[in-house]
């Protein structure tokens, strides 16, 4: 009986000193290899999500409405530019009148020549109201035809106000008169001659005259305000749905059917920027894709005021 509980004893001692803890080394360095498997080997099967709805092109229906094409500018009253005044005559300058920064009314008597050919005296006078400058004649020197004489800035002005290239097309039928309002001025009045001016470098600008018995001054900032088309009852779609629109454009019409839209062809007319006349190719109740296929929509921003003098805006999603 004393050597079956000495042997019970060693085995209980065996299993506390080297079984149990062998056992929990081998239990812990499972645990500790499953978290590391978990944390840097993941599996790399993907799940598949079926979506339960899908993000449709937004369709609306071709309508009647106006359009008003009114576009408002911001730009300058500025003075017109110089130009230099030739001789008509060969002769001799026997007298100059005026002297250098003048200013001269229209017809004022400017230089005197003795015409050679036949021989008289001619006044040589201001062709309008402006300054002279530049005076290149001396009494005694020889006039000849082509001569430049002096140099004259008229007493005229002018308004130019600059344009964004995108709104070039809707300026092609451009009225010759439009609306000036002047910053602290008179009340609007009409200036004349309404052109568009492209320089090289690709800047665009609206120019107009002033008129001569209005009172303005160099540098004073104004609006020019151009009605350039107005349609009343007319079908009227969204700029975002045409592909194109000086004139012409295309739009995807929707049958309603899940088939492809039909791409079509369409004569457009009045663009207020918005919307837009179609003069042909579409009904009235005729569905299309609000947007041009690949045209993202614009994101919405929602803005409230968090604390007084700060505004937080939210961007919404558009689809």
């Amino acid at each position: 009986m004393r050597q079956g509980g000495a042997a019970g004893k060693a085995a209980v001692i065996i299993w506390r000193r080297w079984i149990f803890p062998l056992l929990l080394v081998l239990v812990f360095g499972a645990c500790a290899a499953a978290l590391v498997k978990i944390a840097f080997f993941p599996d790399r099967s993907e799940a598949v999500v079926s979506p339960e709805a899908s993000i449709a092109d937004p369709v609306i229906a071709v309508e009647r409405g106006s359009v008003v094409n009114a576009l408002t500018l911001s730009g300058n009253i500025a003075r017109d530019e110089a130009y230099p005044v030739r001789g008509e005559v060969n002769g001799t300058v026997t007298a100059v009148h005026v002297t250098e920064g003048a200013t001269v009314a229209a017809g004022q008597k400017l230089f005197t020549i003795a015409q050679d050919d036949p021989k008289k005296n001619i006044d040589v006078v201001a062709p309008e109201a402006g300054d002279v400058s530049e005076i290149a004649v001396v009494k005694g020197q020889a006039a000849n035809v082509g001569l430049e004489l002096y140099t004259l800035t008229p007493a005229r002005y002018h308004l130019l106000a600059t344009v964004e290239p995108v709104q070039l097309y809707r300026l092609v039928n451009a009225p010759s008169e439009a609306s000036v309002t002047i910053t602290g001025g008179p009340a609007p009045f009409t200036c004349t001659g309404v052109r568009v001016q492209v320089s090289a470098e690709g800047t665009a600008s609206v120019r107009c005259a002033i008129p001569a018995d209005q009172v303005v001054f160099a540098g004073l900032p104004a609006s020019v305000d151009l009605a350039l088309g107005q349609v009343e009852d007319a079908l009227v779609i969204p700029v975002t749905a045409v592909q194109g629109g000086a004139g012409s454009g295309k739009v995807w019409v929707d049958a309603g059917d899940g088939a492809d839209p039909e791409e079509r062809e369409v004569a457009l007319g009045v663009n207020d920027g918005t919307m837009v006349e179609v003069v042909s190719g579409l009904d009235e109740g005729e569905s299309i894709r609000q947007f041009v296929p690949g045209f993202v929509a614009p994101v919405e921003e929602n803005c409230y005021e968090v604390s007084p003098g700060v505004v937080q805006c939210d961007s919404g999603m558009s689809w």
